[in-house]
């Protein structure tokens, strides 16, 4: 039997979003600005948008979680906002889905310990 060591990954759009309590952006970050999450782990922004660091490393956690297969009652598939790290910033990161991917394993890593592996 032949190892299938296929996984799928859904890319990401983060974008930021006002809150909508009034409350104002206070980390550097500016409603409309995006960045994306593709081919497997790589964060893309375009030109001339930056992002704040404190920010980023708060979703990082999530946004791994995001790529994955989900339960749809799970709140990691139904939660699609999360705020800022920031009690006072106005702030949300909306995170979307968008295209599903297909990779192998044995072209991201080499798992030697699971060359001999049988699922199923």
């Amino acid at each position: 039997m032949k190892f299938n060591d296929e996984y799928h990954l859904y890319d990401l759009r983060v974008e930021v979003v006002s809150a909508g309590d009034g409350r104002p952006m206070v980390c550097r970050h500016n409603e409309g600005d995006f960045f994306s999450v593709t081919d497997d782990d790589l964060l893309t922004f375009p030109a001339g948008v930056s992002f704040p660091m404190y920010p980023l490393a708060a979703l990082i956690p999530i946004l791994s979680a995001k790529t994955r297969e989900l339960d749809p009652n799970d709140w990691m598939f139904t939660d699609t906002d999360i705020a800022c790290p920031d009690p006072n910033c106005g702030g949300l990161f909306h995170i979307s889905r968008g295209e599903r991917r297909t990779y192998r394993n044995s072209e991201q890593t080499t798992p030697r310990e699971n060359a001999n592996r049988k699922v199923g």
